[in-house]
């Protein structure tokens, strides 16, 4: 049964996340067309743009690991590279910068209609984002069956690109938050604004500026939305394998020429325009969306480390561990994905102003996926779900190697 709940909403926050990561990607790259060639910025044409782009991932994980593994290849390096040119230019070129006061102790609160009118709340309801970004490192185990000394390498993934995030993100955030402008109708303006970051760098900058900072943001986000596919079609091809989701069979199929889970990719694909389908009437749906895929990802991490916790000493550990601060790391991860996932789940605006088209739908979706996975649990998965199942012995699983290398060539299985 904890096997049985971990897969459901692991696969609510992977579909999620994508549909996170895309619609993102969606917003700004129309902000840089509206920049650059005056295409609309209006919902509809955002959605034609996210619509767009989960196609082209769909159809990039078709074609095969190769290049799905020199495009992560790729990707490593613009992040790591964009960043530091994000970073040296808003330090180096702006005139003015704010000072290190106003950096790390300036509160605004800029909405006005923000539940209780609460600097505290408003604060908490800002987790979102940096929680949300801290979501996406257990791809290293979603490509561990494609990766090399999986048992050392996904871990030491895990917790290194947790590492990585969080200076980089630490440095990103400063630079960005050290060009606010000292003119307070400037500031007002720029605070109020969903493309704040564009205004930002265009105030600081220039207007070629901000297209050049934000087509570097923006090539990232698209490198992270392909990722998101990869990681959320083997999350389902593995969960279908273990007969968890309707029609298992069709989604844990492997298509023999590309080596790929093609069904599982256009799942995840389309439900994930499905979930931010509804930005079309709800002015808060990507907050509802990251706030699902944030829940959803987090319940589904913390279940087996409870577990481990809850085993304590009897608990055979694999060749990577965090050793003596295990323990701490844990419990406090248990206390603070239960608090999150209440958080999230609450209204972000009054409660005067709450209505369909403010209506954060976080609720309904963990709500369904309690009720249905629950319920099948109980009408029948009891009764023949036993866990993840092992897809042949070692034996079998060379020979199928073999067979596929005699046909199609050898495989790429690095490309985790």
């Amino acid at each position: 049964v904890w096997s049985w709940f971990t897969g459901w909403f692991n696969l609510l926050g992977q579909v999620a996340i994508t549909a996170g990561i895309d619609y993102g990607f969606a917003t700004f790259f129309t902000l840089f067309l509206n920049l650059t060639t005056g295409y609309p910025d209006t919902v509809g044409w955002i959605l034609v743009i996210y619509g767009a782009v989960l196609v082209v991932h769909g159809t990039l994980n078709t074609i095969g690991v190769r290049l799905v593994a020199f495009l992560s290849d790729v990707s490593a390096w613009w992040h790591m590279l964009g960043v530091l040119i994000i970073a040296v230019v808003l330090f180096a070129v702006p005139s003015h910068h704010a000072s290190m006061a106003t950096i790390f102790t300036k509160f605004d609160n800029v909405v006005s209609n923000t539940t209780l009118h609460a600097a505290f709340y408003v604060f908490m309801l800002g987790l979102l984002m940096a929680q949300y970004t801290f979501t996406g490192y257990d791809a290293s185990a979603h490509m561990s069956e494609e990766t090399h000394s999986a048992a050392f390498s996904a871990p030491r993934g895990i917790v290194a690109s947790i590492g990585i995030s969080l200076i980089a993100g630490w440095i990103l955030i400063i630079a960005v938050t050290s060009v606010l402008p000292s003119n307070p109708t400037t500031y007002a303006t720029i605070a109020a604004n969903g493309a704040a970051p564009v205004l930002l760098w265009e105030n600081a900058l220039s207007r070629v500026g901000a297209e050049l900072l934000l087509l570097i943001a923006v090539v990232a986000q698209f490198y992270c939305g392909m990722a998101s596919v990869t990681a959320n079609s083997r999350m389902l091809y593995a969960f279908s394998r273990d007969g968890a989701v309707p029609g298992h069979r069709h989604w844990h199929h492997i298509n023999p020429r590309t080596r790929t889970p093609t069904n599982s990719i256009w799942f995840c694909v389309v439900f994930a325009f499905l979930l931010a389908l509804p930005s079309k009437w709800n002015t808060t749906a990507y907050a509802a969306v990251t706030s699902i895929a944030t829940i959803g990802l987090y319940i589904a991490y913390i279940l087996p480390t409870l577990l481990r916790r809850l085993q304590g000493r009897d608990w055979r550990g694999g060749p990577w561990s965090l050793g003596k601060w295990s323990p701490l790391v844990g419990w406090l991860g248990v206390v603070w994905v239960c608090f999150i996932s209440v958080l999230f789940m609450l209204p972000t605006v009054g409660l005067s102003s709450l209505n369909h088209d403010t209506f954060n739908y976080a609720p309904i979706a963990v709500g369904f996926v309690l009720v249905f996975a629950g319920g099948w649990w109980l009408l029948s998965a009891r009764k023949w779900f036993h866990g993840p199942k092992v897809q042949g012995t070692e034996e079998e699983l060379k020979q199928i190697e073999q067979e596929l290398t005699a046909r199609h060539g050898p495989s790429v299985p690095s490309a985790g």
